[in-house]
């Protein structure tokens, strides 16, 4: 297993110092930066070399023929390599994935040498590191796409508050992966739902049974810095839990449906059937009750449990008219019937074509403040659930809790944290 021995600063030290960068790179035109409004070859680098970044490289290419994959960052090299052969293999894309070897990096500061040689930059590492990575990469004036969601705490959200507000400045793109905001059905559902089809909103009920996903047990000679990057989803500091990882469309998606977010969150959640040492310390269900300001009702409830379950992905509304059903293929029952009868997009696709056609015609894309709200959304859920408190946005947004590293080392000592204890963990 090969991986950098490159040593790094604190994400705390990074974020104070980052802004020296701003005022360097604010001096490039955006037309410098990322050939917009041109028909140049536009450089596309990945950070994050997993079966998401992957997937995001390859709807990168497919969305405009003249872009190239031109440099690939990871923590660990044979992510990279992985990626390279999966992406070779499909035909349609294979000639333009140009990644040569002096352009692969590897290692914690791996993201900055692909930011320095690429025009548009995909991010999809744990998202522990989204807001490190989104601000330089807005710093550099590159356009960005981040995958959801964009920070596991509340500095990590505020961060990248201010990363939006930049890009916004800078006139570059920012696209999120919440990609049901780009689904035609969900749009045109919620369109509906907006212009008054069932009424005002009283609740809203969203349901995230699924069955489990990998593990990577701890081999021998891993550290502890190995072990919880190669096993990120089950530590808070690289996932946020299952909550904000996953759950965070569901949560996106009400938010998006009722044109707010809410003021107050309580809830519960424990670790039942994931208990075994690679299964760290995340909740393996959640349930927790939202309250918006008019006193409307989110209840959102998700799990993972083994197979053999019953499992249900949806999103159901109900207000002083009729009822809603958010999914894939929509309804509305009521006072105005309707369902949904055109073709699906893929949205996953859909929301690369509208991030380089934006940059194509200059007319930037900003996807950030509600990618940086439905995160925070997730987080207060999980603060919710792991202390017992009630937790309003005003707490949850200005917490004081870093969950990253002390430092970002290979042989730093990391021992699994206790799973949460309902009314023993503190808010911070």
């Amino acid at each position: 297993m090969a991986r950098s021995s490159t040593r790094q600063a604190s994400r705390r030290s990074f974020l104070k110092s980052s802004a020296v960068a701003a005022g360097v790179a604010a001096s490039l035109t955006l037309e410098q930066s990322a050939h917009a409004g041109g028909s140049d070859r536009l450089r596309v680098g990945l950070i994050g070399c997993g079966g998401r970044g992957t997937g995001a490289a390859t709807q990168a290419m497919k969305a405009d023929r003249n872009v190239r994959l031109h440099a690939m960052g990871d923590a660990f090299e044979d992510q990279i390599t992985n990626s390279v052969n999966r992406l070779r293999d499909d035909k349609e894309i294979a000639a333009q994935v140009d990644v040569a070897g002096e352009r692969r990096f590897v290692g914690f500061d791996a993201y900055r040498r692909v930011i320095e040689c690429c025009d548009v930059v995909l991010l999809a590492t744990p998202p522990g590191f989204r807001p490190i990575h989104m601000r330089a990469a807005v710093e550099a004036g590159k356009h960005v796409f981040a995958e959801k969601p964009c920070a596991v705490d509340a500095p990590g959200v505020r961060s990248v508050l201010a990363t939006a507000e930049l890009a916004r400045k800078r006139g570059v793109s920012l696209v999120a992966g919440l990609q049901l905001r780009y689904s035609d059905p969900h749009k045109e559902v919620v369109r509906r739902i907006h212009d008054g089809a069932i009424g005002q909103i009283q609740t809203i009920q969203a349901n995230d049974f699924r069955g489990p996903i990998w593990t990577r047990p701890r081999q021998e000679g891993w550290s502890d810095m190995v072990y919880q990057m190669r096993n990120w989803y089950y530590f808070t500091w690289l996932s946020g839990d299952f909550n904000v990882e996953q759950h965070v469309h569901m949560l996106d998606l009400c938010a998006w449906t009722k044109g707010q977010y809410p003021v107050r969150a309580i809830g519960s959640g424990g670790q039942q059937t994931r208990i075994l040492p690679e299964h760290g310390h995340i909740y393996d269900h959640f349930a927790i009750v939202y309250e918006f300001a008019d006193g409307a009702k989110l209840f959102a409830q998700c799990r993972q449990f083994p197979r053999g379950c019953a499992n249900d992905i949806s999103v159901r509304v109900a207000g002083a008219r009729g009822r809603a059903v958010v999914h894939s293929r929509p309804s509305i029952t009521g006072a105005q019937e309707w369902r949904f009868g055109g073709k699906e997009n893929v949205a996953v696709q859909t929301e690369h074509d509208n991030l380089f056609a934006s940059i194509r015609n200059n007319r930037p894309i900003n996807n950030g403040e509600y990618l940086a709200h439905s995160s925070l959304l997730a987080i207060m859920g999980r603060m919710a659930a792991y202390t017992g408190q009630a937790i309003t946005w005003e707490m949850a947004l200005n917490s004081k809790e870093d969950l990253s590293p002390p430092r970002y080392d290979w042989d730093a000592k990391l021992p699994t944290p206790p799973v949460a204890r309902p009314g023993v963990t503190r808010f911070v």
